[in-house]
């Protein structure tokens, strides 16, 4: 177990189980360090999108990191108002530039946006055969989403990024995704920072002798959940990747999962307009 350890997704790519993500991370001077203190601390996969803006921050970091390409796992995200089959090719060729790379290792669809993602996923098949992408997933989307995609799609989504912690542990949806070989990654996976101060997890944490945030992350990665925290401080994101020396027991993973409200931080996929 590390922070080198993978996921194998279904089409046999190796994804990270742990990431780095940069929403909200300014770009400029902010992202071009904080993802370098990421890669320095061992992260190997970085997640970012067109919506964070920042893509370019993110592509001069690994640059100035002087980490071969190859020894990186890149992922962006389509925006919303670019679905649709040739704005998507289009949106994606900006995204490259952006980060200034040759392929991203995992192309997402931002938000399920009715009546556009289907043909956005034609467009994503297309660059996946074109080989301009290792792997094409989809963020947000609830089961009814998954099957409709599913209904007529070439390719199944391989991964689904979607809001877990634990107090939305999202179980019904994570066991259809296990059925379908859909790997599930977290984001804002310690509740956007509201877990932080939890009562019940600070007990468990303290029994470890771990942070709360790192009691959270270890959660994920025991229950086979990829996650990517974000943070800009260095020490912060050194230590959300310290998570290899101790594990969880069955009683405490019990707890923690006991934590669950369905409660949302963001925005839920059936009612969001933008």
């Amino acid at each position: 177990m590390g922070i080198k350890d993978t996921v194998t997704l279904a089409n046999g790519v190796e994804m990270p189980r742990l990431g780095f993500g940069v929403w909200k991370v300014k770009d400029g001077e902010e992202a071009v360090n904080s993802v370098k203190w990421a890669i320095e601390a061992g992260y190997i996969s970085i997640d970012t999108a067109a919506a964070y803006r920042n893509e370019e921050g993110v592509g001069q970091a690994i640059r100035e990191s002087g980490k071969p390409r190859d020894e990186l796992f890149i992922t962006t995200k389509l925006w919303n108002a670019d679905q649709g089959y040739a704005s998507t090719l289009e949106a994606f060729e900006t995204s490259l530039s952006k980060l200034g790379l040759d392929y991203v290792d995992l192309y997402l669809i931002h938000w399920p946006v009715a009546g556009k993602f289907k043909e956005t996923w034609r467009a994503f098949e297309k660059l996946y055969q074109e080989k301009k992408v290792r792997a094409i997933g989809v963020c947000n989307f609830h089961e009814h989403h998954l099957k409709e995609l599913m209904a007529d799609a070439e390719i199944i989504p391989m991964v689904n990024q979607i809001e877990l912690h634990p107090l939305l542990s999202q179980e019904p949806l994570r066991a259809f995704c296990k059925e379908h070989d859909i790997v599930v990654e977290a984001w804002s996976p310690l509740g956007s920072g509201q877990l932080l101060q939890n009562a019940e997890l600070q007990k468990i944490a303290d029994k470890y002798g771990k942070s709360v945030a790192q009691v959270i992350l270890r959660w994920d990665l025991q229950h086979g959940i990829v996650t990517i925290p974000k943070s800009v401080h260095e020490d912060r994101i050194q230590q959300n990747a310290d998570l290899y020396d101790f594990e969880l027991h069955a009683e405490d993973m019990a707890a923690i999962d006991a934590l669950n409200q369905n409660t949302r931080t963001g925005p839920d996929p059936d009612n969001f307009n933008f």
